[in-house]
C-alpha cells in the first residue's frame, strides 16, 4: 500500500514508533547483560548443572560396557561380566532419563521466571517514561516488544541455554572418554570441528540480521491491527471507504513477514546440511581407519574390535551434540536481536522521575497555590515553543481558568501543571516546593485531573470508577455520580454499575463518559482539581445542571478550567487568556468584557457558536401541505 502498509495506512504514528530506539550501527548487545538475567537464581541454575554434568558422565558410562560385552564377556563366554555389563546398561538409561526429567522442570522453572521479570521490567519501566514517550510511539509497537520479542525468546531463556551446557558437557564427556580409547581416533574425528565453527558464525550473523527485520516488520503489522481494528479505527476505514485497501496492505504486510520468516527457518540450512552429511561419513571412514590400524597391530596391543565398536558408539553420540550445540549457538546468535529490542526500551531514558531525596506531601494539608515562575516548554522537534517565559498565579481554594484559540498553550499549560512533562525552563511550584522536589505519587494524589480525551477501561462501570480509589465503598460511589449527574442514567441501565463499558467507553456517548471521569475524580476528592475540556462532549442543558454540582465540589479547592466554551468559566475568579504561549490578559469575566481585548472577541465568537448550535437544535417544520396554486 503506498504510504507505508498498515502502519502508514491507518495513521502514520511518524514512522516505527521505536526509531529513536535503536543501536548505532555495528553496536552488539552486551552477552554478559544477557547472562546478568539469570543471576537471581544461580542457586537452580547449580543444581541443574550438576544434573546435566550426572547425565554427561552417565551417558558415556555405556559405550566402556559394551566394550567389556564385546571384548571380554562374548568371546569368553563370562556369563556375569555380562549380567552386570547388561545391568548396568540398564540402569544408565533409567538413571540419564530421571535426571533429564528433573533437569528439564528446573530450567524451565528458571526459564518462565527470567521471562517473568523480563516483561515486568519493561512494564514497568515504559509506566513511568511519561506522556512524551507515548505520544512518539505505537501502542502496537510497544505491545510487540512485550509480547512478540518476549515471547520469540522464550525458547532461548527456557531450554536453549541448558541444551547448551547439556551439549557442552556432553562434548567434554565423550571427548575425554574417546581419547582415552585412541587418541588418533579422536583426532580424525575433529578434523571438519574449524570448518563448521567457522560456518556457524557466518550463519548466525546472516541469521541475526534477518530476525531483527522479521521483528520489526511484526511489530508495524502489529501496531498496523491495533490501529485499523479498534473501535475508533473500523469507524475511520468504513466512513473513509478504505475497508478494501487497508485489508490488501495487511495482505502485503503479511505476506512479507511470512517471506522474513522462512529466510529466517532456511538461513544456513545448506550449509548445516553439507556439515551433517560429512559428519555422517565418519562412522563408515572411522571403521576404515581403525581397521587398518587393528590390521596393523594383530595382536590388538593397541587397539580392539571392542574399542572399535564403542568408539563408534561414543562418536555417534558425539556428532548429534556438536551439531545441535553448533545450531544451537546460531540460534542464540539470532535470538540477540531480540534481546537488543527489549534492551532498547530498558535502556530509554525517564525524564520525569522521582528525584533525591523528593518529599511527599499529605494531600489533606495541601492548600493548592500553584505558581508558574518565567515558564518556557517546547515540545520536541518543535521549532517554537509552546509556552514562554509564562508567569502565572493560580490562588489556592479559587477557580482560575485558562481560555484562548486552539494552540494557544492552554492545554500544555496543564500537562506542566500534573507534571507529565516538565519545563524547558522555569519552574512550577506548589506551596512553595518545586515540582520536581515531590514525589510522582503524592503529586497524582494532589492534583486531579479530567481530560478531553476521556479513557474507560473495559470493565465494569463500579470497576472503573474504583480504579481511581479501590477501596471506596458503594455509597460513596453512588455520591460522586450524582454529583456528575450520571447516577440517574446508570441505575436506568439493566446491569446498573456493573454494565461493562465496552473498549474506551465506546457504549457510551461522549457526554456519559465525560461524566464518568469526572465522577472518577471527584471519587479521589484531591485539593487540587484539573478540567481540560471536561464538559466539552455534554449538551448545553446538562453541561447548566453539572456546572452547579461542579461548583459546589470545587468550593474551598484550587480548580483550573481549560474551556473552549466561555459560559463555562463566567464565575471563575480568574479567567487568563492565552495566545501563542503567552498571557495576553487577565481578570474577571466582566472586566475582560469590559475590557474589548483579546477575550471580548473570543466572548463574540463563541456567542455566534452557540446561536448556530441552536437553530441546529430548533425542530424542523413538519411537511408542507398541498400548494393551493400548484396544478
Amino acid at each position: 500500500m503506498p504510504g507505508g502498509g498498515m502502519g502508514g495506512g491507518m495513521g502514520g504514528g511518524g514512522g516505527r514508533g521505536g526509531g529513536d530506539l535503536k543501536l548505532a550501527p555495528g553496536q552488539k548487545p552486551d552477552v554478559r547483560r544477557v547472562l546478568g538475567l539469570f543471576r537471581p537464581y544461580r542457586g537452580t541454575l547449580a543444581a541443574v548443572l550438576s544434573l546435566i554434568v550426572l547425565a554427561a558422565a552417565a551417558g558415556v558410562v555405556s559405550p566402556f560396557l559394551i566394550r567389556e560385552i564385546v571384548d571380554v564377556a562374548l568371546p569368553e563366554q563370562r556369563a556375569d561380566v555380562l549380567a552386570w555389563s547388561v545391568g548396568g546398561l540398564i540402569a544408565v538409561t533409567v538413571v540419564a532419563s530421571a535426571l533429564g526429567v528433573t533437569q528439564s522442570m528446573l530450567s524451565a522453572r528458571v526459564g518462565q521466571s527470567v521471562m517473568h521479570d523480563l516483561r515486568v521490567a519493561v512494564y514497568s519501566h515504559l509506566q513511568r517514561m511519561g506522556l512524551g514517550f507515548f505520544t512518539r510511539t505505537r501502542t502496537g509497537e510497544i505491545q510487540s516488544r512485550i509480547f512478540s520479542d518476549i515471547g520469540s525468546m522464550q525458547s532461548v531463556v527456557t531450554s536453549v541455554m541448558t541444551q547448551i551446557v547439556s551439549s557442552g558437557a556432553g562434548v567434554a564427556m565423550a571427548l575425554v572418554a574417546m581419547i582415552a580409547m585412541d587418541w588418533r581416533l579422536t583426532l580424525f574425528s575433529l578434523i571438519a570441528l574449524p570448518f563448521a565453527v567457522w560456518m556457524n558464525r557466518r550463519v548466525g550473523r546472516r541469521r541475526r540480521t534477518i530476525v531483527r527485520t522479521r521483528q520489526e516488520k511484526a511489530a508495524d503489522l502489529s501496531a498496523g491491527i491495533q490501529e485499523s481494528l479498534s473501535v475508533s479505527g473500523i469507524l475511520l476505514g468504513v466512513t473513509m471507504g478504505r475497508v478494501e485497501t487497508l485489508s490488501s496492505a495487511f495482505a502485503d504486510d503479511s505476506r512479507e513477514l511470512a517471506d522474513l520468516e522462512v529466510r529466517s527457518q532456511m538461513a544456513g540450512r545448506w550449509q548445516m546440511a553439507v556439515f551433517t552429511t560429512i559428519m555422517s561419513l565418519f562412522p563408515a571412514l572411522t571403521y576404515f581407519l581403525g581397521g587398518h590400524l587393528l590390521f596393523a597391530d594383530p595382536d590388538g596391543s593397541g587397539i580392539t574390535i571392542g574399542t572399535l565398536v564403542a568408539f563408534i558408539a561414543l562418536q555417534s553420540s558425539l556428532f548429534p551434540q556438536i551439531n545441535g550445540l553448533l545450531r544451537v549457538a546460531t540460534q542464540v546468535n539470532s535470538s540477540l536481536a531480540l534481546f537488543t529490542r527489549v534492551f532498547e526500551y530498558l535502556d530509554a531514558p525517564i525524564l520525569i522521575a522521582d528525584a533525591d531525596g523528593a518529599i511527599s506531601l499529605d494531600p489533606a494539608r495541601v492548600r493548592g497555590e500553584i505558581r508558574f515562575e518565567d515558564v518556557t516548554f517546547a515540545y520536541p522537534g518543535a521549532e517554537e515553543p509552546a509556552l514562554a517565559h509564562l508567569d502565572l498565579v493560580v490562588p489556592a481554594g479559587k477557580h482560575t481558568a485558562l481560555v484562548g484559540a486552539t494552540g494557544s498553550g492552554k492545554t500544555t499549560t496543564g500537562y506542566l501543571m500534573a507534571r507529565l512533562y516538565e519545563p524547558t525552563d522555569g519552574r512550577i511550584i506548589l506551596d512553595g516546593h518545586d515540582l520536581r522536589e515531590i514525589t510522582l505519587s503524592s503529586l497524582a494524589a494532589s492534583i486531579g485531573v479530567v481530560t478531553q480525551e476521556t479513557y474507560l477501561l473495559h470493565a465494569t462501570i463500579a470497576e472503573n470508577l474504583r480504579f481511581a480509589r479501590p477501596e471506596a465503598s458503594d455509597e460513596e460511589l453512588v455520591a460522586a455520580c450524582r454529583i456528575a449527574q450520571i447516577h440517574d442514567h446508570i441505575v436506568a441501565l439493566p446491569d446498573g454499575y456493573a454494565t461493562v463499558v465496552g473498549e474506551r467507553g465506546y457504549r457510551f456517548s461522549g457526554g456519559e463518559k465525560q461524566r464518568l471521569a469526572l465522577a472518577r475524580t471527584i471519587l479521589r476528592d484531591p485539593p487540587v482539581l484539573l478540567l481540560d475540556e471536561a464538559t466539552s462532549a455534554l449538551d448545553v442543558a446538562t453541561e447548566r445542571a453539572m456546572s452547579g454540582a461542579l461548583d459546589a465540589v470545587a468550593r474551598g479547592r484550587t480548580t483550573v478550567s481549560i474551556a473552549h466554551r466561555l459560559s463555562t468559566v463566567r464565575h471563575a475568579d480568574q479567567i487568563v487568556v492565552m495566545e501563542r504561549g503567552r498571557i495576553v490578559e487577565r481578570g474577571t469575566y466582566e472586566e475582560l468584557l469590559a475590557r474589548g481585548g483579546v477575550f471580548a472577541e473570543l466572548a463574540r465568537q463563541d456567542a455566534r457558536e452557540d446561536q448556530q448550535d441552536a437553530r441546529r437544535d430548533e425542530p424542523s417544520p413538519g411537511p408542507a401541505g398541498p400548494d393551493p396554486g400548484a396544478r
